[in-house]
């Protein structure tokens, strides 16, 4: 038996930005990038002229870089990078008992993270000022890295080569019923948190491990 846990509302809790364009918009000032005056028809225009396949991940990075650029605004793909992420940087709360959930599912075999989330970096920020032990995960996969968002089949399939399980050998904990339950549609097995939650997981975890064995 593998597990991979969700991220953000599962073993984490970290507010998103109020207002997205405009905290993007002043990381990117702090930097010294002029932010175009129409800043947001500048985003709705770029998200407009992407054309991404269904369950295609597209880095929010993108769509910054080519709103900036449809203004003739041209920085360093790294200070964008920068700038975005840091518009993303909040307090991280480690969720209760997510550090026994990832202890007892180690126990059990192969452990690792899949989390849909659009900034490059942000996943290995998070779980790194997390009180989780990150060493303790198999694979860490992220859907911007990734290419593909939960519940795509790719998705699944991302961390199951990163575990080197079959989907079937998956266990996968999340707080999403389409995106995390989704797992139950390409052959792996979906625990929502609203049917256990992560102080019940341990038990859960073991009780399934023993009836395998």
């Amino acid at each position: 038996m593998a597990v991979s846990f969700d991220l953000f509302d599962t073993l984490v809790s970290v507010p998103r930005p109020e207002n997205t364009p405009e905290a993007i918009a002043d990381e990117l000032r702090t930097r010294n990038v002029p932010v175009p005056t129409d800043w947001d028809a500048a985003g709705r225009e770029a998200a407009a002229d992407i054309d991404a396949a269904d369950g295609e991940e597209v880095p929010i990075t993108t769509y910054v870089s080519r709103a900036l650029a449809s203004r003739d605004v041209h920085p360093d793909e790294g200070v964008i990078d920068d700038a975005v992420l840091a518009a993303f940087d909040r307090p991280v709360e480690t969720r209760e008992g997510a550090v026994e959930a990832v202890t007892v599912a180690a126990s059990q075999g192969p452990v690792g993270v899949l989390s849909n989330c659009s900034v490059p970096g942000l996943v290995e920020r998070i779980l790194e000022r997390s009180a989780i032990d990150t060493d303790g995960f198999d694979a860490i996969v992220s859907s911007v890295d990734l290419g593909w968002r939960k519940p795509h089949e790719r998705a699944f399939r991302g961390i199951a080569t990163g575990l080197d399980v079959s989907l079937t050998d998956i266990v996968h904990v999340g707080d999403d019923p389409e995106d995390d339950g989704g797992a139950e549609a390409v052959g792996a097995t979906a625990v929502l948190l609203a049917d256990v939650s992560l102080a019940d997981l341990p038990t859960y975890l073991e009780a399934r491990c023993d009836r395998k064995n």
